[in-house]
Protein backbone atom coordinates (compact mmCIF):
# COMPACT_ATOMS: atom_id res chain seq x y z
CA UNK A 1 0.00 0.00 0.00
CA UNK A 2 1.32 3.30 -1.33
CA UNK A 3 1.57 5.55 2.02
CA UNK A 4 -0.47 8.58 2.69
CA UNK A 5 0.86 12.03 0.72
CA UNK A 6 1.24 14.31 3.63
CA UNK A 7 -0.31 17.65 3.36
CA UNK A 8 1.04 21.02 4.27
CA UNK A 9 -0.34 24.86 3.80
CA UNK A 10 1.02 28.10 3.73
CA UNK A 11 0.45 31.64 5.07
CA UNK A 12 1.92 34.05 3.41
CA UNK A 13 1.61 37.47 5.19
CA UNK A 14 3.22 41.27 4.42
CA UNK A 15 4.64 42.45 0.90
CA UNK A 16 5.50 40.44 -2.62
CA UNK A 17 9.00 39.73 -1.71
CA UNK A 18 7.55 37.58 1.30
CA UNK A 19 5.36 36.17 -1.12
CA UNK A 20 7.97 35.13 -3.49
CA UNK A 21 10.07 33.73 -0.70
CA UNK A 22 6.77 31.28 0.66
CA UNK A 23 6.53 30.32 -2.94
CA UNK A 24 10.27 29.43 -3.21
CA UNK A 25 9.32 27.10 0.45
CA UNK A 26 6.30 25.53 -1.41
CA UNK A 27 8.47 24.44 -4.29
CA UNK A 28 10.95 23.18 -1.51
CA UNK A 29 7.67 21.44 0.14
CA UNK A 30 7.23 19.70 -3.20
CA UNK A 31 10.60 17.87 -3.90
CA UNK A 32 10.12 17.16 -0.36
CA UNK A 33 7.07 14.82 -0.85
CA UNK A 34 4.19 17.47 0.69
CA UNK A 35 1.19 17.71 -1.07
CA UNK A 36 0.20 21.54 -0.72
CA UNK A 37 -3.41 22.12 0.97
CA UNK A 38 -5.67 25.35 0.65
CA UNK A 39 -7.00 25.01 4.57
CA UNK A 40 -5.09 24.93 7.50
CA UNK A 41 -7.43 22.48 9.10
CA UNK A 42 -6.46 19.79 6.82
CA UNK A 43 -3.04 19.96 7.19
CA UNK A 44 0.00 18.06 8.75
CA UNK A 45 2.58 20.88 8.04
CA UNK A 46 1.74 24.92 8.68
CA UNK A 47 3.87 27.21 7.47
CA UNK A 48 3.42 30.83 8.81
CA UNK A 49 5.85 33.14 6.73
CA UNK A 50 5.90 36.46 8.48
CA UNK A 51 6.03 39.94 7.95
CA UNK A 52 8.33 42.07 10.72
CA UNK A 53 8.52 45.79 8.87
CA UNK A 54 6.04 47.87 11.28
CA UNK A 55 3.87 47.36 14.28
CA UNK A 56 0.69 46.33 12.48
CA UNK A 57 2.35 43.93 10.44
CA UNK A 58 3.92 42.57 13.42
CA UNK A 59 0.64 41.83 15.21
CA UNK A 60 -0.94 40.54 12.58
CA UNK A 61 1.71 38.10 12.06
CA UNK A 62 1.63 37.10 15.93
CA UNK A 63 -2.10 36.76 15.83
CA UNK A 64 -1.86 34.58 12.84
CA UNK A 65 0.99 32.24 14.84
CA UNK A 66 -1.50 32.12 17.80
CA UNK A 67 -4.32 31.03 16.13
CA UNK A 68 -2.49 28.22 13.89
CA UNK A 69 -1.27 27.39 17.87
CA UNK A 70 -4.47 26.44 19.05
CA UNK A 71 -5.07 23.58 15.91
CA UNK A 72 -2.11 22.51 17.07
CA UNK A 73 -3.45 21.98 20.49
CA UNK A 74 -6.50 20.70 18.83
CA UNK A 75 -4.27 17.68 17.62
CA UNK A 76 -5.55 18.75 14.18
CA UNK A 77 -1.69 19.85 13.29
CA UNK A 78 1.41 17.90 13.61
CA UNK A 79 4.24 20.78 13.27
CA UNK A 80 4.12 24.55 13.34
CA UNK A 81 6.96 26.11 11.44
CA UNK A 82 7.86 29.75 11.72
CA UNK A 83 9.28 31.78 8.76
CA UNK A 84 10.66 35.13 7.77
CA UNK A 85 11.42 38.64 8.81
CA UNK A 86 9.39 38.51 12.19
CA UNK A 87 11.41 35.34 13.34
CA UNK A 88 14.67 36.67 11.92
CA UNK A 89 14.06 40.10 13.85
CA UNK A 90 12.89 38.63 17.33
CA UNK A 91 14.52 35.04 17.37
CA UNK A 92 15.42 34.92 20.27
CA UNK A 93 12.50 36.43 22.07
CA UNK A 94 10.40 33.99 20.03
CA UNK A 95 11.84 31.02 20.98
CA UNK A 96 10.78 31.43 24.62
CA UNK A 97 7.20 33.34 24.36
CA UNK A 98 6.03 31.28 21.66
CA UNK A 99 7.07 26.84 22.59
CA UNK A 100 4.15 25.82 20.46
CA UNK A 101 6.41 26.48 17.93
CA UNK A 102 8.26 23.61 16.49
CA UNK A 103 10.34 25.28 14.23
CA UNK A 104 11.96 28.46 13.52
CA UNK A 105 12.97 29.97 9.80
CA UNK A 106 14.93 33.36 9.38
CA UNK A 107 14.12 35.64 6.13
CA UNK A 108 16.88 33.87 4.07
CA UNK A 109 16.17 30.49 5.42
CA UNK A 110 13.49 29.16 2.86
CA UNK A 111 15.58 26.69 1.67
CA UNK A 112 15.87 24.93 4.64
CA UNK A 113 12.18 23.82 5.12
CA UNK A 114 13.35 20.47 3.42
CA UNK A 115 15.31 19.35 6.14
CA UNK A 116 12.49 20.11 8.40
CA UNK A 117 10.13 18.01 6.20
CA UNK A 118 12.22 15.24 5.58
CA UNK A 119 13.70 14.38 9.40
CA UNK A 120 11.43 16.35 11.36
CA UNK A 121 12.63 14.89 14.61
CA UNK A 122 16.13 15.76 14.08
CA UNK A 123 15.91 19.23 12.49
CA UNK A 124 16.86 22.15 14.87
CA UNK A 125 14.25 24.17 16.04
CA UNK A 126 15.98 27.24 15.60
CA UNK A 127 17.00 27.62 11.69
CA UNK A 128 17.32 31.16 11.36
CA UNK A 129 20.64 31.79 10.11
CA UNK A 130 22.64 35.29 8.80
CA UNK A 131 20.43 36.75 6.63
CA UNK A 132 23.05 37.37 3.92
CA UNK A 133 23.83 33.83 3.06
CA UNK A 134 21.05 33.57 0.72
CA UNK A 135 19.96 35.79 -2.49
CA UNK A 136 17.39 33.75 -4.84
CA UNK A 137 18.35 31.89 -7.71
CA UNK A 138 16.74 30.74 -10.86
CA UNK A 139 17.20 27.43 -10.25
CA UNK A 140 15.65 27.40 -6.53
CA UNK A 141 12.41 25.33 -6.60
CA UNK A 142 9.96 28.16 -6.73
CA UNK A 143 6.30 27.62 -7.48
CA UNK A 144 4.09 30.94 -8.26
CA UNK A 145 1.04 30.63 -5.75
CA UNK A 146 -1.50 33.63 -6.94
CA UNK A 147 -1.89 32.95 -11.24
CA UNK A 148 0.51 31.69 -13.47
CA UNK A 149 0.08 34.50 -15.74
CA UNK A 150 0.70 37.23 -13.37
CA UNK A 151 3.94 36.67 -11.40
CA UNK A 152 6.47 38.63 -8.76
CA UNK A 153 10.42 38.10 -9.77
CA UNK A 154 12.34 39.33 -6.66
CA UNK A 155 15.79 40.87 -8.35
CA UNK A 156 17.72 41.79 -5.38
CA UNK A 157 17.66 40.73 -1.40
CA UNK A 158 17.99 43.19 1.40
CA UNK A 159 18.54 47.24 1.54
CA UNK A 160 21.67 49.47 1.78
CA UNK A 161 19.55 52.73 2.39
CA UNK A 162 19.55 54.25 6.54
CA UNK A 163 16.32 55.58 5.96
CA UNK A 164 15.38 56.66 9.89
CA UNK A 165 12.07 54.93 10.25
CA UNK A 166 13.10 51.28 8.50
CA UNK A 167 14.41 48.42 10.22
CA UNK A 168 14.63 46.33 7.10
CA UNK A 169 18.52 46.18 6.45
CA UNK A 170 18.68 45.08 9.88
CA UNK A 171 16.67 41.76 9.47
CA UNK A 172 17.40 41.21 5.86
CA UNK A 173 21.11 42.43 5.45
CA UNK A 174 22.81 44.71 2.33
CA UNK A 175 21.72 44.62 -0.98
CA UNK A 176 22.45 41.50 -2.97
CA UNK A 177 21.38 41.60 -6.45
CA UNK A 178 21.18 38.79 -8.54
CA UNK A 179 22.75 38.69 -12.11
CA UNK A 180 20.62 39.41 -14.89
CA UNK A 181 21.38 36.29 -16.84
CA UNK A 182 20.15 34.43 -14.12
CA UNK A 183 17.06 36.79 -13.63
CA UNK A 184 16.39 36.53 -17.45
CA UNK A 185 16.27 32.36 -16.64
CA UNK A 186 13.80 32.61 -14.74
CA UNK A 187 11.51 34.68 -16.14
CA UNK A 188 11.99 33.01 -19.42
CA UNK A 189 10.70 29.51 -17.64
CA UNK A 190 7.41 31.58 -15.80
CA UNK A 191 6.77 32.72 -19.23
CA UNK A 192 7.01 29.56 -20.62
CA UNK A 193 4.61 28.05 -17.73
CA UNK A 194 2.11 30.87 -18.93
CA UNK A 195 3.15 34.03 -17.33
CA UNK A 196 2.63 37.16 -19.38
CA UNK A 197 2.65 39.59 -17.02
CA UNK A 198 6.06 40.04 -14.80
CA UNK A 199 6.12 42.51 -11.99
CA UNK A 200 9.69 43.23 -10.59
CA UNK A 201 10.58 43.60 -7.03
CA UNK A 202 13.33 44.35 -4.85
CA UNK A 203 13.51 46.35 -1.70
CA UNK A 204 15.74 49.14 -3.35
CA UNK A 205 14.76 48.61 -7.38
CA UNK A 206 16.37 51.31 -8.41
CA UNK A 207 20.14 50.61 -6.90
CA UNK A 208 20.19 47.31 -8.65
CA UNK A 209 23.19 45.67 -10.01
CA UNK A 210 25.36 48.63 -7.44
CA UNK A 211 26.77 45.94 -5.58
CA UNK A 212 27.68 43.69 -9.00
CA UNK A 213 29.37 45.65 -11.10
CA UNK A 214 30.35 45.26 -14.88
CA UNK A 215 27.28 47.26 -15.90
CA UNK A 216 24.72 45.12 -14.69
CA UNK A 217 22.14 48.07 -13.87
CA UNK A 218 18.53 48.31 -13.68
CA UNK A 219 18.10 49.90 -17.39
CA UNK A 220 19.49 46.76 -18.76
CA UNK A 221 18.08 44.42 -16.78
CA UNK A 222 14.85 45.52 -17.60
CA UNK A 223 15.59 45.59 -21.19
CA UNK A 224 16.49 42.00 -21.37
CA UNK A 225 13.14 40.99 -19.23
CA UNK A 226 11.16 43.13 -21.40
CA UNK A 227 12.72 41.38 -24.67
CA UNK A 228 11.81 37.42 -23.33
CA UNK A 229 9.94 35.71 -25.62
CA UNK A 230 6.28 35.36 -24.87
CA UNK A 231 6.20 38.74 -22.50
CA UNK A 232 3.15 40.97 -22.76
CA UNK A 233 3.54 43.12 -19.18
CA UNK A 234 6.64 43.80 -17.58
CA UNK A 235 5.89 46.07 -14.52
CA UNK A 236 8.54 47.98 -12.19
CA UNK A 237 8.09 48.21 -8.59
CA UNK A 238 10.04 50.37 -5.90
CA UNK A 239 11.73 53.02 -7.89
CA UNK A 240 13.16 55.21 -5.09
CA UNK A 241 13.67 59.43 -6.17
CA UNK A 242 16.84 59.87 -7.38
CA UNK A 243 17.82 61.04 -10.99
CA UNK A 244 16.77 58.13 -13.50
CA UNK A 245 19.00 57.18 -16.18
CA UNK A 246 17.81 58.62 -19.43
CA UNK A 247 18.05 55.09 -20.25
CA UNK A 248 15.72 53.54 -18.16
CA UNK A 249 13.30 56.64 -18.77
CA UNK A 250 13.19 56.03 -22.43
CA UNK A 251 12.28 52.40 -21.87
CA UNK A 252 9.07 53.22 -19.34
CA UNK A 253 8.64 55.87 -22.10
CA UNK A 254 8.27 54.04 -25.41
CA UNK A 255 9.43 49.88 -25.20
CA UNK A 256 6.31 48.15 -25.98
CA UNK A 257 6.01 45.80 -22.87
CA UNK A 258 7.18 48.16 -20.50
CA UNK A 259 4.63 49.35 -18.59
CA UNK A 260 4.24 53.66 -18.21
CA UNK A 261 3.52 52.61 -14.44
CA UNK A 262 5.76 53.93 -11.95
CA UNK A 263 5.82 52.94 -8.03
CA UNK A 264 7.89 55.47 -6.33
CA UNK A 265 7.28 55.89 -2.52
CA UNK A 266 8.19 59.22 -1.77
CA UNK A 267 7.56 59.30 1.99
CA UNK A 268 7.33 62.86 2.44
CA UNK A 269 7.39 66.67 0.85
CA UNK A 270 8.67 68.78 3.13
CA UNK A 271 12.81 69.23 3.50
CA UNK A 272 12.86 69.23 7.02
CA UNK A 273 10.96 65.64 7.09
CA UNK A 274 13.43 64.51 4.50
CA UNK A 275 16.24 65.13 6.22
CA UNK A 276 15.03 63.75 9.51
CA UNK A 277 13.91 61.05 7.59
CA UNK A 278 17.46 60.35 6.31
CA UNK A 279 16.12 60.64 2.59
CA UNK A 280 19.01 61.90 1.05
CA UNK A 281 17.57 64.32 -1.29
CA UNK A 282 15.26 67.21 -0.31
CA UNK A 283 11.82 68.14 -2.07
CA UNK A 284 13.44 70.24 -5.09
CA UNK A 285 15.18 66.95 -6.75
CA UNK A 286 11.72 65.20 -5.85
CA UNK A 287 9.58 67.75 -7.64
CA UNK A 288 11.94 67.80 -10.64
CA UNK A 289 12.09 64.14 -10.40
CA UNK A 290 8.04 64.07 -10.81
CA UNK A 291 8.15 66.77 -13.43
CA UNK A 292 10.59 64.42 -15.63
CA UNK A 293 8.84 61.65 -14.70
CA UNK A 294 5.42 62.93 -15.99
CA UNK A 295 7.08 64.87 -19.01
CA UNK A 296 8.38 62.23 -20.57
CA UNK A 297 6.55 59.44 -20.02
CA UNK A 298 3.18 59.60 -22.00
CA UNK A 299 0.12 58.02 -19.89
CA UNK A 300 2.05 57.46 -17.04
CA UNK A 301 0.50 56.45 -13.94
CA UNK A 302 2.17 57.08 -11.13
CA UNK A 303 1.85 55.36 -7.53
CA UNK A 304 3.50 56.66 -4.38
CA UNK A 305 3.23 56.19 -0.81
CA UNK A 306 3.61 58.99 2.09
CA UNK A 307 4.18 58.41 6.03
CA UNK A 308 2.28 60.94 8.71
CA UNK A 309 3.43 61.47 12.32
CA UNK A 310 7.04 60.39 12.23
CA UNK A 311 8.73 62.22 14.93
CA UNK A 312 9.90 65.48 14.49
CA UNK A 313 6.19 66.31 12.09
CA UNK A 314 4.88 69.73 12.62
CA UNK A 315 1.62 70.79 11.25
CA UNK A 316 3.75 72.84 9.05
CA UNK A 317 5.77 69.75 7.58
CA UNK A 318 2.57 68.19 7.01
CA UNK A 319 0.97 70.78 5.09
CA UNK A 320 3.23 71.18 2.96
CA UNK A 321 2.85 67.29 2.00
CA UNK A 322 -0.58 68.09 1.74
CA UNK A 323 0.29 71.00 -0.65
CA UNK A 324 3.20 68.61 -2.46
CA UNK A 325 0.12 65.85 -3.00
CA UNK A 326 -2.34 68.43 -4.40
CA UNK A 327 0.51 69.60 -6.86
CA UNK A 328 1.50 66.45 -8.00
CA UNK A 329 -1.96 64.82 -8.68
CA UNK A 330 -0.19 61.38 -8.19
CA UNK A 331 -2.71 58.41 -9.47
CA UNK A 332 -2.79 56.38 -6.62
CA UNK A 333 -1.06 57.13 -3.23
CA UNK A 334 -0.89 54.87 0.07
CA UNK A 335 -1.13 56.79 3.26
CA UNK A 336 0.65 55.08 6.54
CA UNK A 337 1.24 55.99 10.21
CA UNK A 338 4.43 56.31 11.67
CA UNK A 339 5.05 52.83 13.87
CA UNK A 340 8.38 53.54 16.40
CA UNK A 341 10.30 50.59 15.60
CA UNK A 342 13.36 49.52 17.64
CA UNK A 343 16.75 49.31 16.02
CA UNK A 344 15.77 52.62 13.77
CA UNK A 345 17.03 55.82 14.09
CA UNK A 346 13.99 57.24 14.46
CA UNK A 347 13.42 55.25 17.41
CA UNK A 348 16.11 57.31 19.02
CA UNK A 349 13.88 60.60 18.64
CA UNK A 350 10.79 60.89 20.83
CA UNK A 351 7.88 59.65 19.20
CA UNK A 352 6.13 63.19 20.17
CA UNK A 353 2.85 63.06 17.58
CA UNK A 354 0.03 62.09 19.51
CA UNK A 355 -1.86 59.17 18.13
CA UNK A 356 -5.00 61.07 17.86
CA UNK A 357 -2.68 63.96 15.07
CA UNK A 358 -1.63 60.92 12.98
CA UNK A 359 -5.01 59.15 12.86
CA UNK A 360 -6.27 63.16 11.74
CA UNK A 361 -3.63 63.87 9.28
CA UNK A 362 -4.02 59.93 8.05
CA UNK A 363 -7.38 60.93 7.15
CA UNK A 364 -7.04 64.29 5.49
CA UNK A 365 -4.30 63.07 3.33
CA UNK A 366 -6.65 60.35 2.43
CA UNK A 367 -9.22 62.41 1.67
CA UNK A 368 -7.18 65.08 -0.41
CA UNK A 369 -5.55 61.98 -2.50
CA UNK A 370 -9.25 60.31 -2.66
CA UNK A 371 -10.61 63.32 -4.71
CA UNK A 372 -7.47 63.35 -7.10
CA UNK A 373 -7.91 59.08 -7.55
CA UNK A 374 -11.90 59.76 -8.30
CA UNK A 375 -11.03 62.51 -10.91
CA UNK A 376 -8.50 60.35 -12.74
CA UNK A 377 -10.22 56.85 -12.70
CA UNK A 378 -13.57 58.46 -14.20
CA UNK A 379 -11.49 60.42 -16.92
CA UNK A 380 -11.31 56.62 -18.06
CA UNK A 381 -14.65 56.55 -19.26
CA UNK A 382 -15.30 56.17 -22.72
CA UNK A 383 -11.51 54.66 -23.02
CA UNK A 384 -10.72 51.45 -24.60
CA UNK A 385 -7.62 49.97 -22.27
CA UNK A 386 -6.18 46.23 -22.57
CA UNK A 387 -7.19 44.47 -19.91
CA UNK A 388 -5.52 41.19 -18.28
CA UNK A 389 -8.32 39.12 -18.01
CA UNK A 390 -7.94 37.06 -14.25
CA UNK A 391 -11.30 34.98 -14.24
CA UNK A 392 -14.81 34.82 -12.83
CA UNK A 393 -15.40 37.88 -10.68
CA UNK A 394 -16.16 37.72 -6.82
CA UNK A 395 -18.46 39.45 -7.41
CA UNK A 396 -21.12 37.83 -9.32
CA UNK A 397 -20.50 34.47 -11.88
CA UNK A 398 -21.86 36.42 -14.62
CA UNK A 399 -18.94 38.86 -14.66
CA UNK A 400 -15.25 38.40 -15.81
CA UNK A 401 -12.50 40.55 -13.47
CA UNK A 402 -9.29 41.51 -14.73
CA UNK A 403 -6.86 44.55 -14.58
CA UNK A 404 -5.63 46.93 -16.83
CA UNK A 405 -2.62 47.84 -17.16
CA UNK A 406 -2.29 50.81 -14.76
CA UNK A 407 -3.70 48.53 -12.42
CA UNK A 408 -0.75 46.75 -10.39
CA UNK A 409 -1.98 43.48 -8.93
CA UNK A 410 -3.65 43.20 -5.80
CA UNK A 411 -3.20 46.81 -4.98
CA UNK A 412 -4.65 48.80 -7.47
CA UNK A 413 -8.57 47.35 -8.11
CA UNK A 414 -10.04 45.56 -10.77
CA UNK A 415 -12.15 45.85 -14.15
CA UNK A 416 -15.22 44.66 -14.40
CA UNK A 417 -16.18 42.90 -17.44
CA UNK A 418 -19.77 43.00 -18.25
CA UNK A 419 -20.21 40.46 -21.17
CA UNK A 420 -18.49 39.01 -23.31
CA UNK A 421 -15.83 35.72 -23.04
CA UNK A 422 -12.45 34.74 -22.96
CA UNK A 423 -9.56 32.60 -21.29
CA UNK A 424 -7.71 33.52 -17.84
CA UNK A 425 -4.50 35.04 -18.92
CA UNK A 426 -5.61 36.64 -22.06
CA UNK A 427 -5.03 40.54 -22.74
CA UNK A 428 -7.95 41.76 -24.34
CA UNK A 429 -9.43 45.19 -25.58
CA UNK A 430 -11.96 46.41 -23.44
CA UNK A 431 -14.20 50.32 -23.43
CA UNK A 432 -14.54 51.70 -20.05
CA UNK A 433 -18.37 52.39 -19.23
CA UNK A 434 -17.96 53.43 -15.44
CA UNK A 435 -15.91 53.99 -12.46
CA UNK A 436 -15.52 54.33 -9.17
CA UNK A 437 -12.96 55.13 -7.12
CA UNK A 438 -10.31 52.04 -7.97
CA UNK A 439 -12.84 49.69 -9.90
CA UNK A 440 -14.10 50.11 -13.52
CA UNK A 441 -16.56 48.70 -15.47
CA UNK A 442 -15.88 47.51 -19.31
CA UNK A 443 -17.22 46.09 -22.38
CA UNK A 444 -15.16 43.23 -23.33
CA UNK A 445 -13.82 43.59 -26.93
CA UNK A 446 -14.59 40.19 -28.97
CA UNK A 447 -10.99 37.94 -30.00
CA UNK A 448 -10.83 40.35 -32.92
CA UNK A 449 -10.74 42.95 -31.05
CA UNK A 450 -14.27 44.46 -31.63
CA UNK A 451 -16.45 45.91 -29.14
CA UNK A 452 -20.03 45.33 -29.02
CA UNK A 453 -22.29 47.29 -31.22
CA UNK A 454 -25.40 49.25 -29.83
CA UNK A 455 -28.50 48.34 -31.81
CA UNK A 456 -29.63 50.43 -34.93
CA UNK A 457 -30.58 53.55 -33.73
CA UNK A 458 -29.09 53.44 -30.49
CA UNK A 459 -25.89 55.11 -28.79
CA UNK A 460 -23.64 53.77 -26.62
CA UNK A 461 -24.83 54.37 -22.71
CA UNK A 462 -22.11 54.94 -20.28
CA UNK A 463 -23.09 53.04 -16.86
CA UNK A 464 -23.84 54.98 -13.92
CA UNK A 465 -23.22 52.34 -11.14
CA UNK A 466 -24.26 49.09 -12.72
CA UNK A 467 -22.64 46.97 -9.47
CA UNK A 468 -20.96 48.37 -5.93
CA UNK A 469 -17.34 48.91 -6.53
CA UNK A 470 -15.14 48.91 -4.19
CA UNK A 471 -14.57 52.67 -2.52
CA UNK A 472 -11.40 51.65 -0.04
Amino acid sequence: MTARKKKIHFISLGCPKNRVDTEVMLGVSGLSGYRAVEDAHDADVVVVNTCGFIGPAKEESIDTILEMAKLKEQGSLDRLVVAGCLSQRYASELAVEMPEVDHFLGSSDMLKLGAILEDPKHAPRMLVGNPAEWTLRATDPRLPSLSRHSVYVKIAEGCNRTCAFCAIPTFRGKQRSRRIDDVVAECERLVAEGAVELNLISQDTISYGRDLGGGEGLAELVRRVADVKGVRWVRVFYLYPETLKPALVELFASHPRVLPYIDMPLQHASDRMLKLMRRGHGIDRQRKVVETLRTKIPNLVFRSAFIVGHPGETDEDFEELVRFVEWAELDRVGVFTYSHEEHTRAFEMDDDVPAKVKKARSRKLHAVQRAITRKKTKALIGREVDVLVEGVSGESEFLLEGRWWGQAPEIDGKVYLANGTAERGEIRKALVTSAAEHDLVADLADAEGLLPEPPPGAKRVKRKEPLRLRTL
